[in-house]
């Protein structure tokens, strides 16, 4: 299905991730819950863009979800008006064994 703006969704391909474009990716809090929301979600799970808590705009949570595609670290596919998001587990387990869990792990729990 093609997306629906006019803006291509791009994915880089596993061999073209890096780590430096990752780990900026990871390291601003926003980006970060995003991808702590998303891990906890099973194999093949989606969510959309709009089912994150965030404290942000409509157009900076956009911003953050396309630099988080941009580096590699989600997936996204447009269904209908819908932009569904997975992690892009697997690629990065391959390129960078354990970063993710690392990563994940290192956040602490609230409560």
């Amino acid at each position: 299905m093609a997306s629906r703006t006019a803006t291509e969704l791009v994915h880089p391909a596993r061999a073209d991730l890096r780590l430096d474009t990752v780990l900026a990716a990871l390291g601003d809090p926003v980006r970060l819950a995003i991808v702590l929301r998303l891990a906890e979600l099973g194999p093949g799970e989606e969510i959309a863009c709009g089912a994150f808590d965030l404290p942000v705009g409509k157009s900076t949570r956009s911003g953050h979800f396309k630099v988080l595609r941009e580096a590699g670290v989600v997936r996204q596919r447009d269904e209908g008006v819908r932009r569904l998001n997975t992690l892009r587990r697997d690629d990065l387990d391959a390129r960078f064994p354990g970063l993710l869990d690392a990563v994940v792990g290192a956040v602490p729990v609230p409560g």
